[in-house]
């Protein structure tokens, strides 16, 4: 029997064994189970700026953690290795109780707590939450850096244990997300229920000939800017990779020039990638 999973938009319709769009969320027995439950490909001790986060205990470090799997086709991944792959690629076994372990121990060299990263790490939902869960009764802070596609409910339940988090805004027209196989509208709700509920800053990656108009981001920024211009946003350089290869890097003139534009709406605007 085909069961539903109901963790974002797409609600994949799985057979018994049949793998969803993420790579990461299996139909087991008639329950959507995640296979990249406790399995890590990446684990490292990241400066807090690198989520990106400029206004969240700058100077900082974090311990950064990331999976397989992601519920977005973005062709110019910058970490396709993991987040486009599925449970073939080689993992570490790590339970939330070790993770959060390690996290403490490392303290000493300035830790803060636990980043969820690197691949989508909502598609490994469960874990994030018991994590987030241990690593908030350790006194250690939640830092989750996702695409936020995500539904409205199991974001919800999610937030309160979340200390900052980086969303990507990945452009502002649907037409930009169909090509990356996401929904605006889910992302611009995510936004709307991070803001006031945890520190949040959204990045935009600007890419040539796709995302990259004075127009459009005039209409992303003054979105933003209506949630609460207060919000951080990082204007990113694009740079061939994965897929996306036809294309040279964004030109640095372009990423300041729309930076300008963003900062006629919000009070916080950073370059990346530059």
């Amino acid at each position: 029997m085909k069961i539903s999973c109901e963790l974002c938009f797409h609600r994949c319709m799985l057979e018994e064994g049949q793998t969803g769009a993420c790579r990461a969320r299996v139909n087991r027995g008639g329950q959507i189970v995640p296979l990249n439950y406790g399995k890590l490909t990446s684990l490292a001790l990241d400066p807090i700026e690198k989520k990106p986060l400029r206004r969240f205990h700058p100077g900082s470090w974090i311990l950064s953690v990331g999976s397989f799997g992601c519920n977005l086709r973005c062709p110019f991944c910058q970490n396709a290795e993991i987040a486009a792959a599925g449970a073939e690629i080689p993992t570490e076994e790590c339970s939330p109780e070790r993770l959060v372990q390690t996290a403490l121990r490392l303290r000493s060299q300035g830790n803060l707590g636990l980043a969820y990263t690197y691949n989508e790490p909502l598609v490994g939902y469960e874990y994030v939450r018991d994590c987030a869960r241990l690593a908030r009764e350790a006194g250690l802070v939640n830092v989750l850096v996702s695409n936020g596609t995500v539904e409205e409910g199991p974001w919800r339940e999610l937030l309160p244990l979340i200390d900052a988090a980086n969303i990507d805004l990945k452009g502002f027209t649907r037409e930009w997300y169909r090509k990356l196989g996401g929904d605006l509208d889910t992302v611009k709700r995510s936004i709307v229920q991070a803001a006031g509920r945890c520190h949040l800053e959204v990045t935009t990656l600007v890419v040539p000939g796709e995302n990259d108009t004075e127009e459009e981001m005039q209409a992303l920024s003054g979105w933003l800017a209506s949630v609460d211009p207060d919000i951080p946003l990082h204007i990113s350089r694009f740079f061939p990779r994965h897929h996306m290869n036809d294309r040279p890097p964004t030109p640095v003139a372009t990423v300041y020039r729309l930076a300008e534009v963003a900062r006629e709406n919000l009070h916080y605007v950073y370059t990346g990638n530059c």
